[in-house]
């Protein structure tokens, strides 16, 4: 998840879904007749597929080529993705996550450039924040479309456990380590944590190792700088990531929670938790699942800060956004290049805010005292906009070939089976290309 799933990364799993990815119907460069006048359009199954249906429909409208959406529902999407990727039941356009998501397969020669779709339309990419816009951008030309929103990592609250256990949400590393005792004395776990799902406990590497070091330390080592990983700043993040399992942050069962089952969001939304480090998709999973919650009781705010530390407190991690590809093989390009002009409609901008997410657009801004939570929208905006640096999802980051041995170490470090020379043994000898 990479889903940084992570994605959006609010999934559901089941046994049906390789029934699902197996029961895709054919489209693309070698679809049958039943994909003649049709485009798949392939995103992650979760809650936020109700605008995804809003904005097929209205797309189905005025088309004489159809959209289908299919989804994929799971914690592996990629890895699902991967196996279709190149067979006649691939989509025409598929939900990334840009960066090192998209790469392999630009690599491969499997994906449509969309420059000569900007060309003749400058809004695919004139009506997307720069930054965000070029998370798709390999090797210079443009292979995706911003959809959905920026999905910024914060630290989730239940507002009535922590008021009654007399808990502010931390500004600072110390304030967090006295929270988690509080909670602990009020018979609360701490942070709700969802370890078997792996790529959730990779966000606290994220945030330490970006105030602890900046976010250079990061980029080093992705440019494949080995050494970065045995500095220093690494051993000290390391150090403070074992100071807060240790003291009971997560409990002991943390391994056996997962978040694409409901497990972790409702830890937190029933009290049974204090805190939750997640991405934004946080609010419209417990919108969906916890609606009372969500409205009354779900607080936020920013990752504390580290004493010391060479990371600005402003700097966010997360996924800058999910993007829509196009697949070279596809039938109708003209009718994807179609499709991806609603991503900067402002029937997608309200759509996206109305379940809790924030797109990326340069009209946004605009309508945020319309989305479901004026001032949960307002803050993240608030937030993605002032942060100096926002690191994108170490495992969006890095090739997806990198993804099992970088969750396995994480997931082992964490744990206590892993020290700290094996894990950063085990980071130093990831692919980076």
């Amino acid at each position: 998840m990479k889903q940084r799933a992570r994605l959006s990364r609010t999934l559901v799993v089941g046994g049906a879904a390789l029934a699902l990815v197996l029961s895709l119907s054919g489209c693309g460069g070698d679809s049958d007749a039943a994909g003649d006048d049709t485009i798949h359009v392939l995103v992650y199954g979760d809650a936020a597929n109700k605008v995804e249906k809003e904005i097929v429909a209205t797309f189905n409208k005025t088309s004489k080529v159809k959209a289908v959406l299919d989804t994929i529902p799971g914690a592996d999407y990629q890895a699902k993705l991967q196996t279709i990727i190149n067979s006649k039941q691939a989509p025409d356009v598929f939900f990334n996550w840009g960066g090192g998501s998209i790469k392999p397969f630009v690599d491969a020669g499997l994906l449509l450039p969309l420059d000569p779709f900007i060309a003749k339309d400058p809004d695919l990419k004139a009506k997307f924040l720069p930054s965000v816009f070029n998370s798709a951008v390999v090797d210079g030309t443009s292979y995706g479309v911003p959809m959905r929103g920026t999905q910024p990592v914060l630290l989730f609250n239940n507002g009535k456990v922590l008021k009654k256990a007399g808990v502010e949400p931390p500004k600072t590393w110390d304030d967090l380590l006295a929270a988690v005792e509080a909670l602990k004395a009020d018979g609360v776990t701490p942070i709700a944590l969802g370890g078997g799902d792996r790529w959730p406990t990779l966000m606290w590497f994220e945030y330490l190792y970006d105030r602890i070091a900046g976010p250079e330390l990061f980029q080093k080592a992705l440019d494949g700088d080995q050494d970065a990983w045995a500095s220093p700043d690494s051993r000290k993040a390391l150090s403070s990531i074992r100071e807060l399992v240790d003291a009971g942050a997560f409990g002991t069962n943390f391994d056996s929670v997962k978040f694409t089952d409901q497990g972790s969001p409702t830890l937190l939304a029933t009290g049974r938790a204090g805190f939750e480090l997640m991405g934004s998709w946080e609010y419209s999973t417990q919108q969906d699942a916890h609606p009372e919650f969500a409205k009354s009781d779900l607080g936020y705010s920013t990752f504390p800060s580290v004493e010391g530390g060479k990371g600005d407190q402003a700097n966010v991690v997360g996924n800058t956004n999910n993007y829509y590809s196009v697949l070279k093989k596809t039938k109708h390009p003209q009718a994807a290049a179609e499709f991806l002009k609603l991503m900067y409609s402002d029937q997608f901008v309200k759509a996206q805010l109305a379940i809790g997410n924030l797109p990326t657009t340069t009209n946004t801004e605009g309508f945020l005292d319309a989305a479901a939570s004026p001032e949960f929208a307002k803050f993240q905006y608030d937030m993605v906009k002032a942060a100096p640096a926002f690191q994108l999802s170490w495992d969006q980051a890095y090739p997806q070939s990198a993804a099992t041995a970088m969750y396995q170490s994480l997931q082992q470090f964490f744990n206590g089976s892993m020290d700290e020379d094996a894990f950063i043994k085990a980071m130093q000898a990831l692919p980076t290309s």
